[in-house]
C-alpha cells in the first residue's frame, strides 16, 4: 500500500486517481484544510476496496504513526501549504506545516522501516533565474518562505538518506495545469492563486475583471513567460518516481515541466478561444518578484524516469473549463 499525503488536494487526487488505475493499494492521509471530502468521496467511490482515507494532521505525531498501522511500501508526500504572498506574511504557518510535518513524517518512516518517497517540491526552490532554461544544477536561492520551507526538507532528505537510508526523490515543479479527463476531480481552491482557474472563474463571478500584471517585460508580447505542466502527466511522473525508487533508485531530484513557455496574454487567448466568450480584463503594473522567464529544462526527468509530457496546454484548458463549468453548477 502506498501513503499519498495530502491525497485530497488538487494534485495529490490526481495521483491517488492514476495509482488506483494501476491497482495499487492505496491510503490518503489528509486534515482537509485545503482539501475536500468531496474529492474523497470520489476517489472512495472509484477505488473501493483499494483505497482508505484517514483524516490526520503531519504535525500530530500519534495521528501520523496510526497511518502507518498498515503495511505501507512506500510514501507521496503532497501535505503543505502552498501560497507564496500568504508565506511572506505568515512563515511561521510555512515553517510548521511544511518543514515541521515532514520531520514528522520521515520520522515516522524511520519507525516503521519504511524508507522510500516520493517528495512534491518546487522549482520556487531556485528563486530568481540568472539562467533560462533552468535545470537541475540551477542556484537554489529561494525568495519566499515557501520556496525556503521546500528547499530545507529538501536537504534535510539527503541527511535521512545518508543516515538512515530513507530514499527520496523530490520532484521540483514548474505551473501546473488542467483536470482530470473524466472530470472526477480538478483544481478548487477556496483562495486561488493560479492564472488559468482565475481566468476561468471571470466567467461565472459578475462584474469580476481578470488583471494581467505587466506588459513591459522583455518578451515577445510584454507579459511574463511561464512553463504550464498537465496535472495527468504530473500524477504520471510522480508513478514514474515512485517506480524508480522501488527498483533500486538513488535519491534524486528532477524538473517537471515541458521545456517550453507560453505568455500570459497567450494563456489568456486560449481561454478566449476554447470557452468561445469575451473574458475582461484589466492591465494592471507589475508584481513584485515576478521574473520574465520561468521554463525547465525537463532533460533529465526524460532520461533518468523516462518520463515525457503529453497532454497539450489547450488540452489542459479544456479540462480546467469543463472542471469549472462543473464546480459553478455545485455551488449554484
Amino acid at each position: 500500500m502506498i501513503l499519498v499525503t495530502g491525497g485530497a488536494g488538487y494534485i495529490g487526487s490526481h495521483l491517488v486517481l492514476e495509482l488506483l488505475k494501476r491497482g495499487y493499494k492505496v491510503s490518503v492521509f489528509d486534515n482537509l484544510s485545503t482539501g475536500h471530502i468531496e474529492t474523497v468521496n470520489k476517489l472512495k467511490e472509484t477505488g473501493k476496496k483499494n483505497f482508505e482515507f484517514i483524516k490526520g494532521d503531519l504535525n500530530n505525531k500519534n495521528e501520523i504513526n496510526a497511518a502507518f498501522s498498515k503495511e505501507i511500501n512506500g510514501v507521496i508526500h503532497f501535505a503543505a501549504s502552498a501560497l507564496v504572498y500568504e508565506s511572506t506574511v505568515n512563515p511561521a504557518k510555512y515553517y510548521e506545516n511544511n518543514f515541521c510535518g515532514t520531520l514528522n513524517l520521515l520520522n515516522s518512516m524511520r519507525e516503521n522501516n519504511v524508507s522510500k518517497i516520493v517528495f512534491s517540491s518546487t522549482a520556487a526552490t531556485y528563486g530568481e533565474p540568472i539562467k533560462i532554461p533552468i535545470d537541475e544544477n540551477h542556484p537554489q536561492n529561494p525568495i519566499n518562505p515557501y520556496g525556503k520551507s521546500k528547499l530545507m526538507i529538501e536537504k534535510m532528505m539527503d541527511d535521512y538518506d545518508m543516515a538512515y537510508g530513507i530514499k527520496s526523490v523530490r520532484l521540483r515543479y514548474f505551473n501546473v495545469v488542467g483536470a482530470d479527463s473524466k472530470f472526477r476531480t480538478g483544481e478548487w481552491h477556496d483562495m486561488e492563486t493560479h492564472i488559468v482557474p482565475n481566468i476561468l472563474k471571470s466567467l461565472f463571478v459578475k462584474n469580476q475583471t481578470f488583471k494581467i500584471f505587466g506588459t513591459d517585460y522583455d518578451t515577445k508580447d510584454g507579459t511574463c513567460v511561464r512553463d504550464y505542466v498537465n496535472v495527468e502527466d504530473l500524477a504520471q511522473a510522480h508513478i514514474l518516481a515512485f517506480e524508480y525508487l522501488q527498483k533500486g533508485g538513488k535519491t534524486d531530484f528532477f524538473n517537471i515541466g515541458t521545456n517550453e513557455g507560453n505568455t500570459v496574454r497567450e494563456i489568456f487567448e486560449y481561454c478566449s478561444m476554447i470557452t468561445g466568450k469575451k473574458i475582461p480584463f484589466e492591465i494592471a503594473p507589475r508584481r513584485k518578484g515576478d521574473p520574465a522567464r520561468l521554463v525547465a529544462d525537463n532533460k533529465k526527468a526524460k532520461e533518468i524516469l523516462k518520463w515525457t509530457p503529453k497532454k497539450t496546454l489547450k488540452e489542459s484548458i479544456q479540462t480546467a473549463y469543463e472542471w469549472e463549468k462543473q464546480l459553478n453548477l455545485q455551488k449554484n
